[in-house]
C-alpha cells in the first residue's frame, strides 16, 4: 500500500513538472512570436494560441496579459474606428481575465490604462471626458501598486505628452514621467518568472528622443 502510494505520487509530480515544461514551451514559443507579428494573420495566429494557452493554465496570468497586448497590437494594424474598438474590447477583456486571476497587479492595471488611452486616442473629442480619467486613473493604480514599474511610468509619461499636446501645455510631467520611466529601466531586475512583463526601454529611449530632447 505504502509503495503504491509513492508510485502513485511520484507519477502526480511527474504529470506536474511536464505540465509545467510545455507551459513554458508553449509561452516561450508564443510571446516572442507575437512581438514579432508583422501581419494581422500572424498576430492572430499567436494571440490564438495564447489564448489556449490561458485556457489551459487557469491559474496564470501571463498568457491573458500579452493577449491583451496582442490585440493592442492589432488595433494599431487597421484604420476604423470600428475596426480598432473592436480589437480594444477584446483586449480589455484578455485582461479582464487576467485580473481574475491576479487582481491588484500592477503590470495588468498598466496595460488596462493602456488599453483605455488608445480607446481615447479613436475619438479624442468625443471621449476625452471618459478615457482619460481611466487612463490616468490606471496609470496612477499602477504606479501605486508598484513604484518602481517602468512600464506605468512610461505609459503615464505617453498620456501626460498627448493630454498637453490636446488641451495645450507643455512637456514637462510627460518628460519627467519618461525619464523617471528610463532610469527603473536601467535598474531592473530579471524577474524569477520568465514570462513577466519585460518591454518598453526602447519605446522609451524613443520617446525620450522624439519628445524630450529636441534642439538639443
Amino acid at each position: 500500500m505504502k509503495k503504491n502510494l509513492i508510485l502513485i505520487l511520484c507519477m502526480l509530480c511527474t504529470s506536474l513538472t511536464f505540465a509545467n515544461g510545455q507551459f513554458e514551451k508553449a509561452m516561450g514559443k508564443n510571446v516572442p512570436a507575437m512581438f514579432a507579428a508583422e501581419t494581422s494573420e500572424d498576430l492572430q495566429a499567436a494571440i490564438n494560441n495564447l489564448n489556449r494557452i490561458g485556457e489551459a493554465e487557469k491559474n496564470r496570468w501571463e498568457p491573458y496579459y500579452y493577449v491583451a497586448f496582442g490585440y493592442l497590437k492589432m488595433s494599431e494594424m487597421y484604420q476604423t474606428a470600428e475596426d480598432k474598438d473592436k480589437y480594444l474590447d477584446l483586449a480589455m477583456k484578455a485582461v479582464e481575465k487576467g485580473e481574475e486571476i491576479n487582481p491588484n497587479d500592477s503590470e495588468l492595471e498598466a496595460i488596462r490604462g493602456y488599453v483605455n488611452m488608445i480607446k481615447l486616442t479613436v475619438d479624442p473629442a468625443t471621449r476625452g471626458m471618459t478615457y482619460s480619467g481611466l487612463a490616468f486613473g490606471s496609470f496612477q493604480k499602477a504606479i501605486a501598486l508598484n513604484p518602481n514599474n517602468p512600464r506605468a511610468h512610461f505609459l503615464m509619461g505617453r498620456m501626460q505628452y498627448g493630454t498637453a499636446q490636446f488641451m495645450g501645455g507643455g512637456t514637462d510631467d510627460a518628460c519627467s514621467s519618461l525619464f523617471k520611466a528610463m532610469v527603473l529601466f536601467g535598474k531592473e531586475e530579471k524577474s524569477d518568472n520568465p514570462f513577466a512583463p519585460s518591454w518598453g526601454k526602447g519605446s522609451t529611449e524613443q520617446s525620450i528622443k522624439e519628445l524630450c530632447e529636441k534642439g538639443n
